[in-house]
């Protein structure tokens, strides 16, 4: 989500990691042209929106857990520039119908609810997918770009066909984060006939304090720019560090809501993290009913609710270099917002 420069050790990318993965993806690329015959929307494609820290990675692995979608596991993003070889991969090495006399049972299939920054452990746990989202983006400097620059220079309609070809190896609505996009959701929007866009909400003041919380683990200190950077970077990134997050949660959440606003209400749907922490069964009920009303999904597919009854809340406040008072000040008043 950022350049690698000046990450901590724990966050430093494994250089003979990249490597190997760029010689795999790159070999298997023709064979993964074989499969983009089943690119055909059947099912729904879920994209979850909003800022970072936001509660998205817990939403994701809650939704990954349930049982009603297919998604994108840390196995499968090793496999980015081959996504429907490695589903196959996948499916051969963990799903239960092609097991030989169990000689392949080391996959952690157990989705659990921790992570750090984004990130989760086990084979078949979510993954953020982001080297897969920048094959088809052009960004550049920013991450983003205007409406009509973007349709001319991404490759959205390929975008589609893998998603549509990947859904349809699962066999389930595929759902995945996609805040990369969250300032360009119509362009998005427009690929599908069956999206549905989750826009994940949290308290702002507890928003900011994750945010900068997650600046000091990726890069030591709470100065750095931290995740996308989103088209009001140039005015964001050089303000006190306080300003330049409140401002970084106001625009993007500013940007989701103007994104999904003229979408259909089977399309799109708010989840405010303290209320899905308390009744997320309302949530998983919310979703399974606009997948089956937009037809991306068969009503007699959609699993009973077996999940969590409730999350803890981490919104308590423990940042030292500002108060929650200052937050709820800075946060008031800055410009970039509604």
């Amino acid at each position: 989500m950022t350049s690698p420069e000046n990450r901590t050790e724990k966050y430093a990318r494994v250089s003979a990691l990249e490597m190997l993965l760029e010689d795999i993806n790159g070999n298997l690329a023709s064979a993964n042209e074989n499969y983009l015959e089943n690119s055909a929307e059947r099912f729904s494609k879920i994209f979850v929106m909003g800022p970072l820290r936001s509660g998205t990675t817990l939403f994701t692995q809650w939704l990954a857990s349930s049982g009603l979608v297919a998604y994108p596991t840390n196995l499968l993003s090793r496999f980015f520039g081959a996504p429907l070889v490695g589903a196959k991969i996948q499916q051969l090495l963990t799903d239960p119908q092609y097991s030989f006399r169990n000689e392949i049972l080391d996959f952690n299939s157990e989705i659990n609810f921790s992570s750090n920054n984004g990130k989760t452990k086990g084979a078949l746990a979510p993954n953020e997918f982001w080297y897969f989202w920048r094959r088809f983006l052009p960004f550049d400097e920013l991450d983003y770009m205007p409406p009509d620059e973007l349709r001319q220079k991404a490759s959205l309609p390929r975008f589609r066909d893998e998603l549509n070809a990947l859904a349809n190896i699962f066999e389930k609505p595929f759902a995945m984060k996609a805040m990369i996009m969250n300032q360009n959701i119509p362009e998005l929007a427009e690929q599908f006939e069956k999206p549905l866009f989750i826009w994940i909400r949290r308290d702002p003041i507890f928003n900011i304090q994750s945010a900068l919380e997650a600046r000091k683990r990726q890069y030591g200190d709470i100065n750095t720019w931290y995740s996308f950077k989103i088209k009001e970077y140039q005015e964001l990134n050089g303000l006190d560090p306080l300003e330049s997050v409140a401002g970084q949660i106001a625009a993007i959440n500013r940007s989701v809501k103007e994104g999904i606003s003229k979408l259909p209400e089977n399309q799109k749907l708010v989840v405010q993290y303290e209320d899905f922490c308390q009744r997320p069964e309302h949530y998983f009920n919310e979703i399974a009913r606009r997948l089956v009303e937009q037809g991306g999904v068969n009503g007699a597919d959609v699993p009973e609710y077996s999940g969590e009854e409730r999350f803890f809340n981490t919104n308590s406040w423990r940042l030292t270099e500002y108060s929650q008072a200052e937050a709820e000040r800075v946060y008031q008043s800055t410009p970039f917002g509604d």
